[in-house]
C-alpha cells in the first residue's frame, strides 16, 4: 500500500493513496465498525508503532472498501482537494549513509569506504513534496542528492542482515540537500546537511511488500528538466540489510526512524562545471515503484 500524510481544512490526517484519491482510514473504520476507529489511524507514526496488527487492520479496511465499490463516499478524498505533507513529520532519527554508490565514489576519485560512512540530518529539516527549499545565507554552494529512504517498522538492536527485512516498514524518497561549502568547511557534515528545508521527503511511503527488491530500483534526478543523476540502487556498496544490521550494533532503532541510503553520481559539486541550486530551480526525483518527489527552490 501507498501511505500518505495530508492536510484538509487545517487538520493533519493519515490515509492510503489510490490513483486519484486518498482513503481517510479513520472515517472508513468508523463507517465499517459502527463508529469505532482505533487511535493508531490518526497519524503515520502511531500506525507504524502499532505494528503488524495495525497493518492487517488497514489491509482489511481497504479490501472491504473495494468490495463496497463506493468510490464517491465521504471517506474518499480527491487528490486535488488535499495537501500532501511529508509522510513522517516527526521521526526520532534521520540516519544517512555517505559515499554508498560506486559511481559516486568514482566521480570523486576516492576509494569506496570499507564500512558505511554515517552522518545525520535533524528531523526539523524535513519538508513535503511541493514545498520550497530555502537557500541559507551561510552557503553559496547548495547541492542536491537523490536518495532511497528506508523507514523502520519496529524497534530493535543487534539486528542480523538476515532479519533486517523484518524491521523495515517501507520506502520513500529523500533529497539530501547539502550546503557543500559549509559541509566541507566544518570538517563534519551535520550542519551543512541540516539547514531548514534540507530534507524533502515523500510524497508517499510505500509498504515493503510492494517492493520485491530495493536493490534494483531506477533512481533519477533532474533540475529544471535536465537529468543530472541517473543510476540504479544495485550500485550501492552496502545493501539496505547490511546498513540496518551495521547501524543496529551501535544504537536502538525505533519505529518511524528514517535511513537515507546514499546518492549516486551526478551531484553538482563534482560536475565540471559545478552546478549549484539557485532561486527558482525545480528539483525532481523519480524512483521506480515509489513515485516522484518535486520541490522548487525559493526565489
Amino acid at each position: 500500500m501507498r501511505f500518505v500524510t495530508y492536510e484538509v481544512d487545517g487538520n493533519t490526517l493519515f490515509g492510503v493513496k489510490l490513483e486519484d484519491a486518498v482513503i481517510d482510514l479513520y472515517e472508513l473504520s468508523k463507517e465499517l465498525h459502527n463508529g469505532v476507529a482505533p487511535d493508531f489511524l490518526k497519524d503515520m507514526k502511531s500506525f507504524i508503532q502499532a505494528g503488524t496488527d495495525a497493518f492487517h487492520y488497514v489491509t482489511e479496511l481497504v479490501t472491504k472498501l473495494k468490495e463496497i465499490g463506493n468510490m464517491n463516499a465521504h471517506f474518499l478524498r480527491k487528490i486535488e482537494d488535499i495537501k500532501l505533507l511529508s509522510p513522517i513529520e516527526n521521526p526520532g532519527k534521520v540516519v544517512c549513509v555517505g559515499n554508498n554508490y560506486m559511481d559516486h565514489c568514482r566521480e570523486q576519485n576516492v576509494d569506496p569506504p570499507k564500512q558505511p560512512l554515517i552522518f545525520s540530518k535533524w528531523p526539523s529539516c524535513i519538508i513535503a513534496n511541493g514545498e520550497e527549499i530555502e537557500l541559507p545565507e551561510e552557503s553559496k554552494q547548495v547541492d542536491f542528492e537523490a536518495e532511497l529512504a528506508v523507514v523502520i517498522g519496529k524497534g530493535g538492536k543487534h539486528i542480523s542482515e538476515e532479519e533486517a527485512e523484518e524491521y523495515i516498514f517501507g520506502y520513500t524518497i529523500m533529497n539530501d540537500v547539502s550546503a557543500r561549502d559549509v559541509q566541507f568547511g566544518d570538517g563534519q557534515w551535520v550542519r551543512g546537511k541540516s539547514f531548514d528545508t534540507f530534507a524533502p521527503l515523500g510524497p508517499v511511503l510505500v509498504s515493503k511488500d510492494e517492493i520485491a527488491n530495493p536493490q534494483d530500483l531506477h533512481i533519477k534526478l533532474d533540475v529544471n528538466g535536465q537529468v543530472l543523476q541517473d543510476s540504479n540502487t544495485k550500485h550501492m556498496i552496502f545493501s539496505v540489510p547490511y546498513i540496518i544490521s551495521y547501524l543496529s550494533k551501535g544504537f536502538t532503532f525505533e519505529p518511524g526512524d528514517i535511513i537515507a541510503t546514499g546518492t549516486p553520481h551526478g551531484v553538482g559539486v563534482f560536475r565540471n562545471p559545478q552546478v549549484f541550486l539557485k532561486g527558482g530551480d525545480v528539483c525532481t526525483i523519480e524512483i521506480d515503484q515509489i513515485g516522484t518527489l518535486q520541490n522548487k527552490v525559493k526565489e
